[in-house]
Order: C-alpha cells, then sequence, then structure tokens
C-alpha cells in the first residue's frame, strides 16, 4: 500500500537527514500516519532554503537544479538507486500513456539547453528523460530560441510515414510554434504526431491562454488532436501527473495528491480548492516523498474518469497569490 511506503520514507528520512527530522519531531509529533492526509508534509520552497538529502556525499549520483526567477533554485540530490528509480517510474507512466514504441522525437528547444551540464535544469531533465522514448531527435530551436523551419521540415518530411512524438515546455510550443505559426500564416503538418507538454503555463497567465484553447491552436497550426499536458516539478522527478485521453491527469500507481486549505492547512474533500500536496513513493535519497506545493487546484476520485484510470485526479488553477514563483520551468536565457 502507497501509505505503507510513505510511512517508511518518512522514517528513513527522518534518520538520514538531520533537517528534515527535526522538521517532522517538531511540526507532527503524532506517530505512523494512518492515511494519506497523516503523512508529514515539507513545502516545496524549503528545498531553495535548505540541502536536504538521506545520503552521504560520496552517495550523490546527480544533482537536480531548479532556476528561480527570485535568483533562488532547489536542489535534488539523487544517488543511483533514486534516479534508476524514477526512470523506471516516467518508463510505466509514458508506455501507459502512449505505448511501448520508440518515436522520432521532436523537442520544441534548442540543443544548447541539453548541451551546457553547467545549466542542467527542470528542462534539461525533462527533455533528457523523454528522450527515452526515441529513436531520432530533433531540436526545432536554434541557441537564440527562434525555430528552425528548414530544419523542421526536413525532419517531417524524413519520418512522414510514422508517428512524431513532440514535446517541450507549454510555453515555449506557444511562443516559438503556434504564434509564429500563425504570424506566418503557415502549417506544419503534425496530424500523425502526439505532442506532450508541460510546465510554464505561468508565462501564459497574461494572455489568459486555458488548456481547451491551447489544444484547438495547436490543432488549428498543426492538425494534431493528440495533445496531452502533465504536471510535475524538479522536487519530485519522476512522478508526473499525466493526462489521459479524457483530459483529466491522473496520478500514477507510485503516487497520489490531496489539497490542503491554505490558511489552515485542514485537509479538503474532492472538488475543494487549495493547496495540492503531492506524494511519490520513489523518492529514497531526499525527503521528497511528501510535499505541500505552492499551486492552487482541486482532486477528483480517479474512478470518476471515462479513461479508467484509478489513479487520484488533480485540476491546477495556478500559483498561489503572492507565492514564491518557482520558475522551475519559466526562466531561460
Amino acid at each position: 500500500m502507497i501509505i505503507d511506503d510513505l510511512n517508511n520514507l518518512t522514517e528513513r528520512h527522518k534518520l538520514n537527514c538531520k533537517a528534515y527530522g527535526d522538521f517532522v519531531r517538531s511540526m507532527f509529533p503524532a506517530g505512523k500516519a494512518a492515511d494519506l492526509g497523516g503523512v508529514p508534509f515539507l513545502p516545496v520552497r524549503a528545498f531553495k532554503e535548505f540541502a536536504l538529502k538521506s545520503i552521504s556525499d560520496d552517495q550523490v549520483y546527480k544533482t537536480m537544479r531548479s532556476s528561480g526567477t527570485s535568483g533562488q533554485y532547489s536542489e535534488i540530490f539523487l544517488d543511483r538507486e533514486t534516479a534508476q528509480k524514477q526512470t523506471r517510474a516516467l518508463v510505466d507512466i509514458f508506455t501507459d500513456a502512449f505505448g511501448k514504441s520508440r518515436f522520432p522525437m521532436l523537442v520544441i528547444d534548442a540543443e544548447s539547453t541539453v548541451k551546457d551540464r553547467l545549466k542542467f535544469s527542470a528542462r534539461t531533465a525533462a527533455i533528457n528523460g523523454f528522450s527515452m522514448f526515441s529513436r531520432e531527435r530533433c531540436f526545432a530551436l536554434d541557441d537564440d530560441m527562434t525555430p528552425n523551419y528548414a530544419r523542421i521540415r526536413k525532419f517531417l518530411e524524413h519520418n512522414r510515414e510514422t508517428q512524431v512524438f513532440v514535446f517541450g515546455f507549454t510555453f515555449l510550443i506557444w511562443n516559438t510554434l503556434v504564434k509564429e505559426l500563425r504570424r506566418m500564416g503557415e502549417r506544419l503538418a503534425l496530424d500523425n504526431a502526439f505532442i506532450l507538454h508541460g510546465g510554464g503555463w505561468k508565462k501564459l497567465e497574461a494572455e489568459k491562454v486555458s488548456n481547451d484553447m491551447f489544444k484547438a491552436a495547436l490543432k488549428e497550426t498543426t492538425g494534431c488532436t493528440n495533445v496531452r499536458n502533465y504536471y510535475g516539478m524538479v522536487e519530485q522527478t519522476g512522478t508526473i501527473f499525466m493526462e489521459c485521453e479524457a483530459g483529466r491527469m491522473h496520478a500514477s500507481t507510485q503516487a497520489s495528491a490531496l489539497i490542503r486549505d491554505p490558511q489552515t492547512h485542514a485537509v479538503c474533500e474532492h472538488g475543494q480548492t487549495g493547496l495540492i500536496q503531492v506524494f511519490s513513493t520513489i523518492q529514497d535519497s531526499y525527503p521528497g516523498h511528501s510535499l505541500l506545493t505552492e499551486d492552487v487546484g482541486r482532486t477528483y476520485a480517479g474512478e470518476s474518469c471515462s479513461c479508467g484510470r484509478l489513479g487520484t485526479i488533480v485540476e491546477i488553477d495556478g500559483r498561489l497569490a503572492r507565492a514564491e514563483v518557482r520558475g522551475c520551468s519559466d526562466a531561460y536565457t
């Protein structure tokens, strides 16, 4: 059961991460949690203030960093086992949504995003992670973040008989693909593609772009009708809430979510709006298994969805007013 795994992780991190242990003992003195609402939660911004890890320095296999617009960033420390667990979890989520094939992959980003190891970010991690499902990769943008349509069209022509996997962060797809195609009065032939996107919604707030508007615009400019959004964060890499064919974002079998009142932190019922708390059973090397985010939304029972998946459904409204901007995917140079 997920609650047993979460309780075990709480004890593991209390023993091996002093800052986390001190926090839990002072804020959550109760024993083992009987349900998700009783699992101690760590504010996600804690990773900007403290180096939180439950492994020794010589066990650190990879360090993930999220760039914040305030100049602060989260650092997430992975050992080899946790990194492997995250990869396996991502494989399970992706194959459940799109099957086990490997696809020609069109990345709506610049190749420099993954080449510069000093800028290893949420975008870098996502591109490299989803590249596991590619057998050929084309970067749609030049280093100045403008689309190279000659390269894009050559790639699509080469793979015209094959389904193409298009991946990018939401704001980049909107700004460099949708808006540019509209400006030029042109269209890309992505009728046989599927598009996966996530992150960067905050940059679209001023334009009042909803998920439905985003999908409609992609259908208009590319012909693609299989467009999936996902919700995730670098602080819980490997655990994402994938949008199903019915348009609902579900937790995987190794994850869940609930809603808390922003003022009292009391657990809310399904359908009530509040702060989103996310759970993951694969974060062994650092205390990231139960995080209170600064994102506002609602949850619903998974079985209420017509797709048949049982994982908890999450709906996202945006960031809590006056909350620090996390900016994992919004910052680029």
